[in-house]
């Protein structure tokens, strides 16, 4: 009965996002929404891919990374790579730009994951800078001038890798390996005592959070006509930080609602940079005060919805039992 219930709410939550995929859609192809809003709203999305994935790191496995951007900015350029220079299709820019990513999480995450706190955060913060200057002085992607990318980004490939990121994360999260990560973000010390390689589950996490990641970046650069190496500093990994955040650790609805809402205020006060990183300053200092667990803590959206059935259900357990 409960995997029933749980099938109904999996095929109801698919048929809400194919809804939603068909109105969107038609709104574009009918001319509803401009070229701004239209790219606000893949922007949303891409940012939607970088909080799920980034969440996976840190909130469910615990492993404080500020060094997003650099997977992102790896997947950008890889993509870009395969549709520029190699006449590759869309899709397979996507995954290359993933597995691009996922290598280079690989590679920094076997080293780095050995350490902890502040000094993992000073080492993947150190990896996202030697990225981004990288690229800065590689002649074959443009360098400063950065690289002309031809605008392949549309609904349908945005709306397709944003439902595979999220599905693919939350089914890893329901797993044993996704219970393994988060004993580690609990207590290592005491999951590494239950025989759990904790090493391996965190570099795990981390290859995976970066395939998505770099997927974001292949859609990120496809959407505007030249990257830059300026647009994967470290602001930007502030900036996916924030959405995990602010939405809660260990909440995977929290970051995406987080994106959601943050992508709305920047959309809002693109013309205002140093206004949006005030108020995104302010926000922070207002949830650490009053809300340090983040807007959901560690629920999701379908805790509510359990709650409340969990809550008739007594009500009227107690009402028959009254009447008797």
């Amino acid at each position: 009965m409960t995997a029933m219930k749980k099938s109904k709410g999996f095929w109801l939550s698919i048929g809400l996002a194919l809804v939603g995929f068909i109105v969107v859609q038609v709104l574009i192809t009918g001319g509803f929404l401009n070229i701004y809003l239209v790219n606000a709203l893949y922007f949303m999305a891409i940012n939607i891919m970088l909080a799920a994935s980034l969440h996976l790191i840190i909130g469910i496995t615990g492993q404080f990374s500020i060094g997003h951007a650099g997977f992102l900015a790896v997947g950008a350029y890889a993509s870009a790579i395969i549709t520029m220079k190699m006449q590759l299709p869309f899709s397979v820019a996507l995954i290359v730009g993933g597995l691009a990513a996922a290598v280079a999480g690989l590679i920094i995450g076997i080293p780095s994951l050995r350490l902890k706190g502040d000094y993992l955060a000073i080492a993947t913060l150190g990896f996202g800078e030697i990225v981004r200057i990288a690229f800065l002085n590689i002649d074959y992607v443009g360098g400063a001038s950065g690289m002309q990318v031809s605008h392949l980004t549309t609904w349908p490939w945005v709306f397709g890798c944003l439902l595979i990121t999220i599905l693919a994360i939350v089914n890893f999260t329901n797993s044993t390996h996704g219970r393994a990560c988060i004993s580690i973000r609990e207590n290592e010390i005491a999951a590494d005592a239950m025989g759990i390689n904790t090493t391996y589950y965190k570099v795990a996490a981390f290859v995976i959070g970066a395939f998505f990641a770099g997927i974001a970046g292949g859609l990120f650069a496809h959407n505007f006509y030249i990257i830059q190496p300026t647009n994967f500093g470290f602001l930007k990994s502030f900036d996916i930080l924030i959405f995990v955040v602010l939405g809660g650790l260990g909440s995977m609805s929290g970051a995406v609602l987080a994106a959601i809402l943050l992508t709305i205020v920047s959309t809002f006060l693109q013309e205002y940079p140093e206004t949006r990183m005030i108020i995104y300053s302010l926000v922070l200092i207002v949830m650490m005060l009053y809300r340090p667990q983040g807007l959901l803590g560690t629920k999701e959206f379908t805790s509510f919805f359990k709650n409340r059935k969990g809550m008739k259900g007594g009500a009227g357990h107690d009402s028959k039992n009254t009447v008797a």
